[in-house]
């Protein structure tokens, strides 16, 4: 007699949860430019060394994803939600009380990467897609990716608050308790297929569904695609507000600016998750990457004011996190939902690549140049180049000529 499926969580609780995790998560991460000057002014450290721990974060961010997508796939989401809490408080305490570079390299760099890895896109779209029908896939990605844009609105200012309120270190260390709130919304996204420790029987095995990803020419589109997502908003999340002030505007400009990129990022997130349920996926990231290209050559041509700052992060907050949507729900179009949060932590993982690439290059070539100029011009170059890589990909399911077998 066949086994019946678990029955699935209801689309509001799984909605609900994973959205609050993913604004705590990311909410939180995208105020570390904030730091930058205070703790390197402190600790009498270069903008390449704090630069780099955060470039090293995000590297790891991107390994440690593609394990966390296993582990995920494997037990469930909820197991890899409660470490990666732990971890997250763990980082931010350590990012605080470091007493040299290579601590704070550790703290701020590989374990909040970790962390991040365990409690952000790549565990919380796993979830949607086995939870969500595919006809709403899109959207659902669409509302998680749009929570995390709220994050970042609502917790940059908070951020910023608490730096100037109470000290850099003292801000890190309320975070460090805030962030364990994620615990307690993981219960929510307890998978009934999962409460017996083992996954639902798949058709392939972890090393099938790799070999067939990685010969297949879209996925490899897409990767490097998502290589210039995280080049260019890591680079402008970590410098902009340094940017800003060397040219002469406060740091309160920075902190509205992006606010500003998070609270249009909610809309922009929404409407291209709702828009891949109509419209063709590829083109939707093209004109994302392309309009980013547009949008920060006008920025460096422009004058530069307090409004030309808020109108350039509103404009790169409706194309800010809006490739995540279409990215993930292609992926999962393509390969189907079993080895979901794997294959996305793998295309997070060239995200991160980018990250890296972005945050530390700024840094580095800030401290030989005095100028950002460079990176500004490599970012223009880049989202041509992911406008045009991403014309080409094939969104229609894969053809599987039978069951592999696990």
């Amino acid at each position: 007699m066949q086994t019946a499926a678990p029955q699935k969580l209801s689309m509001l609780q799984v909605l609900a949860c994973g959205a609050a995790i993913v604004t705590l998560s990311m909410g939180i991460r995208h105020g570390f430019g904030l730091w930058l000057q205070p703790i390197t002014q402190a600790q009498g450290w270069t903008r390449e060394t704090f630069a780099f721990a955060l470039a090293i974060q995000n590297l790891a961010w991107g390994v440690f994803g593609i394990f966390a997508g296993m582990a995920a796939d494997r037990f469930g989401a909820f197991k890899v939600l409660i470490v990666g809490s732990l971890l997250y408080a763990a980082g931010l305490a350590g990012m605080a009380l470091s007493p040299n570079a290579l601590v704070f390299t550790l703290t701020a760099g590989v374990l909040i990467g970790a962390a991040q890895a365990g409690t952000t896109y790549a565990v919380i779209y796993g979830v949607l897609g086995r939870q969500i029908d595919p006809a709403k896939r899109s959207w659902a990605m669409g509302v998680a990716a749009a929570a995390g844009s709220f994050g970042q609105f609502l917790m940059v200012p908070v951020e910023g608050f608490l730096i100037s309120g109470f000290g850099w270190q003292e801000a890190l260390l309320a975070l460090s308790l805030f962030v364990l709130l994620i615990a307690p919304l993981a219960w929510g996204l307890r998978e009934p297929g999962f409460t017996g420790g083992t996954a639902p029987k798949r058709d392939q095995s972890i090393a099938q569904a790799l070999r067939e990803a990685f010969k297949y020419p879209s996925f490899q589109l897409l990767m490097a695609g998502y290589f210039v997502c995280g080049f260019q908003v890591v680079f402008i999340g970590v410098h902009m507000p340094s940017y800003l002030k060397d040219k002469g505007l406060s740091p309160e400009v920075a902190s509205y600016a992006l606010a500003l990129i998070g609270l249009f990022n909610v809309f922009g997130t929404y409407i291209a998750g709702s828009l891949g349920q109509k419209l063709a996926r590829r083109k939707i990231l093209a004109a994302i990457y392309l309009g980013r290209s547009v949008a920060i050559a006008v920025f460096l041509w422009a004058p530069l004011t307090p409004l030309s700052v808020y109108i350039f992060a509103g404009v790169m907050g409706l194309l800010w996190l809006s490739t995540v949507p279409p990215t993930n729900a292609t992926v999962a179009q393509i390969f189907g939902v079993a080895h979901l949060s794997m294959l996305g932590g793998f295309v997070f993982f060239s995200h991160q690549i980018g990250s890296f690439m972005g945050v530390w290059l700024g840094g580095l070539l800030y401290d030989r140049t005095g100028s950002y100029d460079i990176v500004w011009y490599i970012s223009i170059v880049l989202g041509i180049f992911a406008a045009i890589v991403n014309l080409p990909v094939r969104e229609t399911p894969i053809l599987r000529a039978a069951p592999q077998g696990a």
